[in-house]
Order: C-alpha cells, then structure tokens, then sequence
C-alpha cells in the first residue's frame, strides 16, 4: 500500500522547482493541474518529480556556495552526458543537464 502524497507540500515543491527552472516547465504545469483536479499523477510524472527532488533534497547545494554538481547515487536514473553520450555520473543544477567524470568539469563559462 503506497503513502497518500501531500497535496499542498508537493505543489509547492514544484511551484519552486518551476520557479527556479529546475527541470521541464510544462511537466510541472500539467503535475500542478492533475494534482489540483484530484488525478492521479502517471508512474512517468511520479519519477520525475522524485529523481529531481531527490537530487536536491540530497545535495548540500546551500545559496552562499558555488557547488553546481551533485554525484549522482545509484539509486537516480544516468541519462546520457550532454557531451558525448556515456552514463552520466553528476547533475548540474546551473543549467538542468547531466555530465559524465570527464566532461563535468568547464562546462560552463559562468562556473568557477
């Protein structure tokens, strides 16, 4: 027997993660919809949702740092790295993408 979710906590989790552009805006506008009429959020919505709050409750990501990458445990799903293709070891939350050991560092210009 699966645990009721928290309707109101879990809006306003995503109405932060939306605001923040942490993931695909238009999934979290159809999750808030589904949510607000009562559906039942689909096993491809409730992934999602976890493998991306999962990345940052995890993190020790806080707003006086400049930690942009968080490894990636066994448990979250390696999408391919957005530079060549392999398993993804890390998240980067500066930009929504994933990266392999190799090409996770100097990605991005904005990073330190």
């Amino acid at each position: 027997m699966s645990k009721p979710i928290n309707l109101k906590k879990t809006i306003e989790v995503i109405e932060r993660m939306k605001l923040a552009k942490i993931g695909n805006y238009q999934k979290w506008e159809v999750m808030i919809k589904k949510i607000n009429k009562k559906q039942t959020l689909s096993p491809e919505e409730l992934q999602y949702y976890s493998n991306l709050t999962r990345i940052y409750k995890d993190s020790t990501i806080s707003n006086r740092t400049k930690i942009y990458h968080t490894k990636l445990s066994q448990e979250d799903e390696k999408p391919p790295c957005k530079e060549c293709g392999e398993d993804s070891l890390y998240y980067c939350n500066m930009n929504d993408q994933y990266f392999c050991n190799i090409h996770v560092v100097g990605h991005d210009k904005n990073e330190v």
